[in-house]
Formats: C-alpha cells, sequence, structure tokens
C-alpha cells in the first residue's frame, strides 16, 4: 500500500494545520506545492495568510494547473509533497477566472495525476475538501464541480494508504482499505 495520505474535510476544518503537523514529523525536506491562484484581494489574502503561518524551512511550489508535472519534478524519497489542495486545483480546471474551463486539458490532467502518483518515489500528502454533504448545488456548473471532486477524490483516496477526515478541528484517520475486490 501507498505511503501517499489524502486528508478531506469541510472548509475551515483544520486540513491544511492537519497536513502541517504532519508534515512538521518529517525528517527529510518539506515542500507545499501551493495549487491556489491569487485572482482577487480576498483570495491574496488567504494565500499570504497560509504562507506566513508555514514554518521558515517549508518549501513553496506553485502548480495552479500542471500538478502531475510539479509531483514529477520534485520526486524524491526524502522529500515530503504536501498538495494544498485539489479543491482549488480543481477550480482552476473547471471554473477559471478567465474564460471558459478545458476539460479535455483537465482529463489529461487528471489521468496524467493518478498515473504517476503510484510511481513516485517522494511521499505525498494531498488536502482536499469534501464537499458532497450539503444541499445539491443549483447550477449545472457548480453541480458538475462536486460530482468532479468527489470522483477525484475517491480516486486518489484509492492510490493513498492513510485517509483522514477533519472534522471541527480534529482528525479521523485510518488506513485505506483496497476496495477493488468489493
Amino acid at each position: 500500500m501507498s505511503a501517499h495520505h489524502l486528508i478531506v474535510g469541510g472548509q475551515r476544518s483544520g486540513k491544511s494545520r492537519q497536513a502541517e503537523a504532519l508534515a512538521l514529523r518529517w525528517p527529510g525536506r518539506v515542500s507545499v506545492v501551493a495549487t491556489a491562484l491569487a485572482a482577487d484581494d480576498e483570495m491574496r489574502a488567504r494565500i499570504e495568510h497560509h504562507r506566513a503561518m508555514r514554518p521558515a524551512h517549508f518549501h513553496t511550489l506553485e502548480a495552479p494547473l500542471a500538478l502531475s508535472a510539479a509531483l514529477q519534478a520534485a520526486d524524491d524519497a526524502q522529500h515530503l509533497l504536501v498538495v494544498d489542495c485539489l479543491t482549488l486545483w480543481l477550480v482552476n480546471w473547471l471554473m477559471p477566472m478567465d474564460g471558459e474551463p478545458d476539460l479535455a486539458g483537465w482529463a489529461a490532467e487528471r489521468a496524467a495525476l493518478l498515473d504517476v502518483l503510484p510511481r513516485l518515489r517522494a511521499q505525498v500528502i494531498f488536502v482536499s475538501n469534501e464537499v458532497g454533504w450539503g444541499v445539491s448545488p443549483m447550477s449545472r456548473e457548480a453541480r458538475h464541480y462536486v460530482d468532479e471532486l468527489g470522483r477525484l477524490n475517491q480516486d486518489i483516496a484509492r492510490r493513498c494508504g492513510q485517509l483522514t477526515l477533519m472534522v471541527a478541528g480534529q482528525a479521523w484517520s485510518r488506513p485505506v482499505e483496497d476496495m477493488t475486490h468489493a
């Protein structure tokens, strides 16, 4: 089973803080693979807050779209990669601020990520939101996004050895079960 880890939860559930706590125990190099785009003042402030709260020895890699290439470029067995977060990475593909979604590009990048993940020597901690527990969104685009994120989270979880659900700042963790024969 893979040493990768998926941390999911609602907004402000403590996902990033949990990923950081795990990363602080890592004996080697740690990089945060940031996926957010600073499209407005509020998002710029959020990004700056996350940066300021990170330990100084954590490196930051920007990967708003080409996540698989960023993971491959940083791949090293002594390197821990914290992807924060899949939620915004998907937003960048399906709900870009400037233009139409690139659905073919998204499909190719998603496939590339799922393909490369089992081959990485670096351990990866993924952070993602669990957004499908609420009311079904009103718009077709938002429903598509929720469905895609749910599928992505499931596919990433199947390639990880550990899954953590964050609820009100509390971590509920367990090994991922092999569901291929269920």
